[in-house]
Formats: structure tokens, C-alpha cells, sequence
């Protein structure tokens, strides 16, 4: 009798040592390792998977614009977009140019779960370029994004606000994938890189490995002017204020800024579902992320500067232009947690 209530209870412990198990079989996507889209993602795999309400079978590497399509034609289930091509899908612009009228009714059938961003646009170089503003750009040879696409728009963007100059007329754009940015950070062929920064970066800490960097913000009273925070009316930029202090980096890299403070123009994203996911399914998978955001932010320690958990309009890139909603699901999960979520982010 006693064997038999040992055992008992050593099958009990034995099952609640093991994750749960899911029944659900969810598809994901995801961009390149190295970013806040990419850790979203897998976080979510994780944690999904651990707390038995969904396997999800996460193909990395794929290209966002493809995969927002994805989930809006419902061949995949989850996907991070950047909040721009949500506008231009709705609108049949851009790379959804060939979807025309049709692409209006492929952007409703998204819904959020939750948003962050993938960092802010700023100027970084190696120190033995001598580059202290960014109108020490004029002449230079700069990486500023892929060929195509909102990455190169912005940073185009982000140059020619704070310091008036044009791509190809007063400094040589150069472009390549995403892919072929690490062995240009190092190999001595760029002058400098505006790109998407997390803080700390990546990209920066690459770098590194060719000399000391720097980092410099838009100037303040640039960033604080009328025509700079007009960018933040465009769908998907949200502006990032960030203290050096609060910025992660240590030796070997300097921050160039009026008061110890970066800024620049982020870019909004959200982990994405379609409008027919269940109720049950969405609150459930918002209702575990919301419960480890802090183990999201033990991932990676960019994590605590993505704006994770921040709901604000202005700050997430919701409501105005921008048409993406919550899921009613991920309404649900965030106010059980005691989150206020802005009236014009719900359905």
C-alpha cells in the first residue's frame, strides 16, 4: 500500500515536471536572427509550447513582406510586420502595388497581439573615421538599407532631417541585403551605416571587432522640431528617447549627444495573427507573453529598450493612419493583466 502511494505520487511530480503538452499545431514566420521580429517569434514558440497551448513551427528567415501576405491569405498563422507595410498593404502601394483594390480587403483580415519595435535610426561609425555629426556625412561612402523597401525610405529619411543631405548628390548611398551588412560593418568599405539600432546593438557590438565606435543621436533640436515630428504621423515611426546610461554599451563605444540622451525615429512592429484565429487561441498566446515578458527581456539585452508591454499610440505606432486593430483575444488578455488598451487599437 505503501508502494503503491509512492509511486503515485512520484507519477504525479514526474507529470508536473514535464512542460505541458500541446495539441494545437500553429505555423509561424520570422525574419534573420539578430533582431526584436526574429526573438518575438521564437519567444512566443517557446513559451507557447511550454505552457501547452500551441506548437508552433517557426521558418526563419523570411522576408516580412511575403509573410504578412501569408497570414492575411491565412497560409500561416503568426508572423511579426513592421507597421508601415500593414498601411501599404491596405492601400495597394508599394510592394503591394500589384494587389491594388484587393489589398484593402487582405489588411483587415489582420490582427495584433501585442507590439515592440526594431529599434531606432541612427548614425554609427567606426571612431578612426572621424565622423562626430551627421553632416560629416557629406563625401562619405554610406550603408543605408537594402535596395528596396521602408529600411532605406527611413534612413534616406533620418539623413536628410538632421543634416539636409541627399543620397547620391551629397553622399554615395550604398545598398545591399541585410544579409551582407556584418561583413561590411567590419571590412572598411563603408564610412558609416545609418541603420536600425537596438540598444545595445548587434550591429554595433560587430563593429567592434574593427575599432572603437560611435553612435550619433539626431541632434535635439532636430529631433524636438515641427518638421521632424512630423515623421511620427507616418504610420509605423515612433520616436525613441533613450539615456546612455540605459543603453547597455561599455568600453569601445561613444555616444555623441547634447545631454547623454539618444534620439532618433524607430520603427513599430507587431507579432500578427489573422481576424479568424479563435478568441480562445489569441488571449491564450497574449495571456502567456504578457506573463513572460521578463524572461523575454533576459533573452537578449536590447529586449527592455523595444517598447514591450508599452500600448500607447504614439509610442506602439497604433490608431491614426495606421489600420491594424487588436485581436479581440489579445484585447481580452491585456486588460485581464491590467493594461489599458487604447479605444481606437480595438475593433
Amino acid at each position: 500500500m505503501k508502494l503503491s502511494k509512492t509511486f503515485a505520487a512520484l507519477a504525479v511530480a514526474a507529470t508536473l515536471a514535464v512542460p505541458a503538452r500541446a495539441e494545437m499545431n500553429l505555423t509561424a514566420e520570422a525574419s534573420s536572427p539578430g533582431n526584436s521580429p526574429h526573438l518575438s517569434i521564437l519567444h512566443l514558440a517557446d513559451i507557447a509550447s511550454e505552457q501547452g497551448i500551441a506548437n508552433l513551427q517557426v521558418q526563419e528567415g523570411q522576408t516580412l513582406t511575403n509573410s504578412i501576405l501569408n497570414v492575411a491569405e491565412r497560409r500561416t498563422d503568426i508572423a511579426p510586420m513592421p507597421l508601415i507595410l500593414g498601411f501599404l498593404l491596405s492601400k495597394g502601394r508599394g510592394p503591394y502595388s500589384k494587389q491594388g483594390e484587393n489589398g484593402a480587403a487582405l489588411a483587415a483580415n489582420l490582427r495584433a497581439l501585442y507590439p515592440y519595435n526594431a529599434g531606432a535610426y541612427g548614425l554609427a561609425a567606426l571612431e578612426s573615421e572621424g565622423i562626430g555629426s551627421w553632416a560629416d556625412l557629406k563625401g562619405k561612402t554610406v550603408y543605408n538599407g537594402p535596395p528596396r523597401g521602408a529600411a532605406l525610405v527611413n534612413a534616406r529619411q533620418a539623413i536628410q532631417m538632421a543634416a539636409g543631405l541627399k543620397d547620391g548628390e551629397d553622399y554615395n548611398g550604398h545598398q545591399a541585403n541585410w544579409g551582407q551588412l556584418a561583413q561590411l560593418l567590419v571590412d572598411g568599405s563603408m564610412d558609416a551605416f545609418v541603420v536600425p539600432l537596438t540598444f545595445p546593438s548587434e550591429r554595433v557590438s560587430t563593429m567592434q571587432a574593427a575599432g572603437n565606435v560611435v553612435i550619433v543621436s539626431t541632434p535635439k533640436d532636430v529631433f524636438e522640431s515641427d518638421a521632424y515630428q512630423k515623421l511620427f504621423n507616418a504610420p509605423g515611426n515612433v520616436p525613441i528617447v533613450v539615456a546612455w546610461d540605459d543603453m547597455g554599451y561599455r568600453d569601445g563605444v561613444r555616444l555623441i549627444s547634447e545631454d547623454a540622451t539618444f534620439r532618433g525615429v524607430g520603427t513599430a512592429f507587431a507579432d500578427i495573427v489573422n481576424k479568424d484565429m479563435s478568441f480562445d487561441t489569441a488571449k491564450a498566446l497574449t495571456a502567456a507573453y504578457i506573463a513572460h515578458m521578463d524572461r523575454l527581456k533576459q533573452k537578449a539585452p536590447y529586449a527592455k529598450n523595444i517598447g514591450i508591454a508599452n500600448l500607447d499610440p504614439k509610442a506602439s505606432g497604433f490608431c491614426g493612419v495606421n489600420p491594424l486593430k487588436y485581436h479581440p483575444g489579445a484585447v481580452a488578455a491585456w486588460e485581464e493583466a491590467g493594461y489599458a488598451v487604447p479605444d481606437c487599437a480595438k475593433e
